[in-house]
């Protein structure tokens, strides 16, 4: 008996740090209020300036970019990033940005983050500018 235990403990030793560490849902939640928090900013900053904010949205690259500071999240490679985002915005190409507009209206678009299935859209409104996040379960 001692002896099947003490084999089971070693290969749970050999195994256990070749189980993959990815990112965890509540990490991946707090990706998707950061995510919401740069876009909120981004709003607010084209509200003051009056004048136009854009936020970069590289989904190949898993990344998005401030307009009005140009602070950069980077999301995980085991982290999936979708981005659904108008191909024109104010009558010109949006080249995956999501622009905000000096009275406080947007283009629109949402992102999308999942990991094994579930995950969070961060969701920018095209008509009133704001931002929600949603959680979603088999995407």
């Amino acid at each position: 008996m001692v002896c099947a235990l003490a084999m089971l403990a070693l290969l749970a030793a050999i195994l256990l740090p070749r189980f993959p560490r990815g990112t965890s849902q509540p990490r991946l939640e707090a990706y998707a209020v950061e995510i919401a928090s740069l876009l909120k900013a981004d709003r607010n900053a084209a509200l003051q300036r009056r004048g136009s904010v854009s936020a970069s949205v590289d989904a190949p690259g898993r990344r998005v970019a401030a307009g009005s500071s140009g602070h950069v999240i980077r999301i995980p490679d085991d982290v999936r990033l979708d981005a659904l985002l108008p191909e024109r915005c104010n009558g010109r190409p949006a080249l995956s940005t999501i622009s905000f507009f000096p009275n406080g209206m947007s283009c629109g678009g949402v992102i999308r983050l999942t990991r094994f299935g579930t995950g969070f859209e961060v969701r920018v409104n095209w008509l009133t500018g704001g931002i929600d996040i949603a959680g979603r379960n088999a995407l």
